[in-house]
């Protein structure tokens, strides 16, 4: 399964900037070892259920630990049996549009 997300605290820093505390749950995705890519609105990973769910669920608890309040957004593409679709979904749009 692919898992598109995004967490964010409910208040930011001085100037409303919310950057340390996303950098945290990326932190988390990064060190969990699962495919994966960040952009500027989401975060996209891959994994079995149980994998990406916990990820997420370490992400939101260190954002939380930082404010009493969190927003999650999450959109989940679920197809058993594939895997590496992270970077194939793209490519198969990219073939298309060079061919």
């Amino acid at each position: 399964m692919i898992v598109a997300f995004s967490i964010s605290p409910s208040g930011g820093d001085e100037r409303g900037g919310v950057s340390e505390a996303v950098a945290a749950a990326i932190q988390v995705v990064r060190e969990s070892g699962l495919p994966h890519e960040t952009n500027a609105m989401f975060t996209n990973i891959e994994g079995d259920w149980d994998e990406v769910m916990a990820v997420v669920k370490r992400a939101v608890d260190v954002v939380a630990a930082r404010s009493s309040r969190v927003a999650l957004v999450l959109k989940a593409d679920i197809r058993p049996g594939y895997t590496g679709q992270l970077t194939a979904k793209v490519a198969r749009v990219d073939e298309l549009l060079e061919g």
